[in-house]
């Protein structure tokens, strides 16, 4: 009879936790398996970046603080969904979707796409002002695209690897254009230069009001389901220290200030810890 592992045991019950809170076990869903006939092959960037939990978490966080800046994704958010509700909900699919396109195989990540498109066709109205909105608007896709791809790679580069070579960092754009281009994004950067162009270019896209104000709240603060309350502020100050000043402004956020050390040593921790737990092996850059 083999005997009892302390160690091994808490491994897979710290795996089986993170894997509650990223997949609806209520309704059957099960973690997606890595395949060798996804859009992209094993250890090169996007797979790298996007299998890293914790540096995803945040940066996942931060993409949606810079997202809520842009009224009509702001407004899709709002007359479409029941994110105040249901924000672990929300914030599980878009984990799923992530997963599925990054290393899911690739009927099934095109099956994927599929939905999120059809969901997109029936998304559009009007803002406050009478103008009108849609979620299949290339510009507003764009917009998502460039906060996403730019906040992972940040938070990635932050928390995990942070002599990642900027030929790597341009082939992460690259490899995530695919993804962006058969959602309907434009323009669609394939370089790190590219993509900070283009949210450079956007700023006069944004703005900022109550509405904005109050989901970007509802980010840093609400409880993420089937996570320990104590980790929450750490990641939130981790997400809201990686937006750019103008962002924090337009959201009456303040940065973290000394509270971004302690933060920062938290994630590493948390980060380290679930690489251990699923067994990913430490990167090592390219020489």
């Amino acid at each position: 009879m083999p005997s009892f592992d302390p160690i091994e045991f808490a491994r897979k019950k710290l795996v089986m936790g993170v894997r509650g809170v990223f997949n609806d076990t209520q309704r059957g869903e099960t973690p997606v398996p890595p395949s060798d006939e996804a859009y992209f092959a094993k250890d090169t960037p996007i797979r790298m970046v996007h299998a890293d939990v914790v540096s995803m978490m945040v940066g996942g966080m931060a993409a949606l603080l810079l997202q809520m800046l842009h009224p009509h994704a702001l407004r899709g958010v709002l007359d479409f969904s029941n994110f105040r509700a249901d924000m672990h909900g929300r914030l599980r699919r878009t984990a799923r979707f992530i997963a599925v396109t990054t290393y899911g195989q690739r009927e099934e990540a095109d099956k994927a796409i599929a939905r999120v498109n059809a969901i997109h066709s029936k998304v559009e109205g009007t803002l406050p002002d009478g103008t009108p909105y849609s979620a299949t608007n290339p510009r507003t896709l764009a917009w998502v695209h460039v906060t996403e791809s730019l906040m992972f790679l940040e938070a990635w580069l932050t928390h995990v690897q942070p002599d990642m070579p900027m030929a790597e960092q341009d082939e992460y754009f690259r490899q995530f254009a695919l993804v962006a281009r058969r959602l309907g994004a434009e323009p669609v950067p394939e370089t790190k230069a590219e993509a900070l162009a283009i949210f450079r270019a956007m700023r006069t896209d944004l703005h900022a009001g109550p509405d904005a104000r109050e989901v970007a709240q509802l980010i840093i603060n609400r409880k993420i389901e089937g996570a320990t309350g104590a980790v929450q502020p750490f990641l939130a100050n981790a997400a809201v220290d990686l937006i750019p000043p103008f962002a924090r402004t337009m959201l009456a956020l303040k940065r973290p200030g000394w509270q971004a050390g302690p933060s920062k040593l938290v994630t590493d921790a948390m980060g380290g810890t679930l690489r251990w737990a699923f067994r990913q092996r430490p990167h090592k850059s390219s020489p």
